[in-house]
């Protein structure tokens, strides 16, 4: 379970993150921050020690394309985060790099938790009052090899986590990476409609649509938000999913590039349909932690996230091309924007909690229902 890689890829991923720091951080690494006189530094670290705990979050799949991400976002807005990595070897090797200097070091430490298994789960959490679960399962082989198997094994790693979460007493509040694949495929929706059907946070995938049309990715992302929700359900836990589009930004391509190709199936009928919609990582990034962040008052339930909707054959052909399906290309149909699109996406839940400048008063937190 998790993102497994090549040591080729693991590598190759250290290297843009080690870019990243030096970018972001002014060449000190993860959440480098500045010093002061000792009188102030003492102050400092008195009322660190008094918030440190509060400040605290474990991300799951913390070195994939999301995920890490979501650790450097969190660490500009100054949390203290725990990276959970899938194996030992993933470890060793950042180690080697120095890719994190000390544990705890800058805001940052490294921990080997397996989302199989409940105890090194509880073990990572324990401490932490928030988890970003981004972690998820995708082909070794890189060839958007998901099967229903992996859809499976995801959805109980799902449940896994949140049961996790719900047994670690520090952990108040649990942010879970969906998809906007969960939402979007339904078969029974009339075709004479005047308008377009509204796609939102209310809408779930049809797993008897996706199974029934071999759509495993989307099968997995849909069973494995149901499972968390069901565990969360009747907890003292918070529980919110973000469900983003098609991930890219720089370097998707070499770092993302199995979920992607898993993604993209089916992508034809949804380029016709009006719901290919691709979301910067950043803003996914950005998306996990201020929605975590108004977890305390009014953000709950789930979040559609994207930034851009793919409505013309030619962006679709050179999205194919980056991720080196030029094959397919000639697939898709023929003129999609000659036709009107059935559906019409809404990420409007989502741009009302980034764009506000006080608290909505009108997205309380409440319990998802799902079918």
């Amino acid at each position: 379970m998790g993102v497994l890689r090549s040591t080729q890829s693991l590598e190759a991923e250290v290297e843009e993150m080690r870019a990243a720091l030096m970018l972001h951080g002014g060449g000190a690494g993860f959440g480098a921050r500045r010093s002061g006189g000792a009188a102030a530094k003492r102050a400092a670290r008195a009322e660190e020690a008094a918030g440190a705990e509060a400040r605290t979050v474990c991300v799951t799949g913390g070195t994939s394309f999301v995920g890490f991400a979501v650790v450097d976002r969190l660490l500009r807005h100054g949390y203290n985060v725990r990276v959970a990595l899938e194996t030992q070897e993933d470890l060793d090797k950042l180690r080697e790099m120095e890719m994190f200097g000390e544990n705890g070091r800058d805001g940052v430490w490294t921990v080997i938790a397996n989302v199989m298994d409940p105890v090194s789960l509880h073990e990572a959490f324990d401490g932490c009052v928030g988890v970003f679960h981004t972690s998820s399962l995708v082909d070794p082989g890189g060839i958007s090899g998901y099967t229903k198997h992996m859809a499976r094994l995801e959805t109980k790693a799902a449940e896994l986590v949140v049961e996790a979460c719900v047994r670690t007493e520090s952990v108040r509040k649990c942010v879970f990476t969906s998809s906007l694949l969960a939402c979007v495929w339904r078969q029974n929706y009339a075709r004479d409609r005047r308008f377009p059907t509204t796609i939102d946070e209310n809408c779930w995938s049809d797993e008897s649509f996706c199974r029934d049309n071999k759509l495993w990715f989307s099968l997995g992302k849909t069973m494995a938000e149901k499972a968390a929700w069901r565990a969360a359900r009747g907890t003292d836990l918070k529980l919110v999913t973000i469900c983003p589009g098609l991930v890219t930004g720089p370097g998707f391509r070499r770092r993302n590039p199995t979920p992607s190709i898993a993604y993209l199936k089916g992508a034809h009928a949804m380029l016709a349909e009006g719901l290919l919609a691709t979301a910067n990582v950043e803003r996914v990034a950005e998306a996990h932690v201020r929605v975590y962040e108004e977890m305390n008052g009014t953000a709950g339930g789930r979040y559609i996230c994207y930034d851009h909707v793919v409505r013309r054959a030619e962006e679709f052909a050179e999205l194919q091309r980056q991720l080196g399906l030029h094959a397919h290309a000639s697939r898709g149909p023929a003129t999609p924007d000659e036709r009107a699109a059935r559906f019409e996406l809404c990420n409007r839940k989502l741009t009302a909690l980034m764009s506000a400048r006080r608290r909505c008063t009108y997205d309380a937190y409440f319990p998802v229902l799902y079918e």
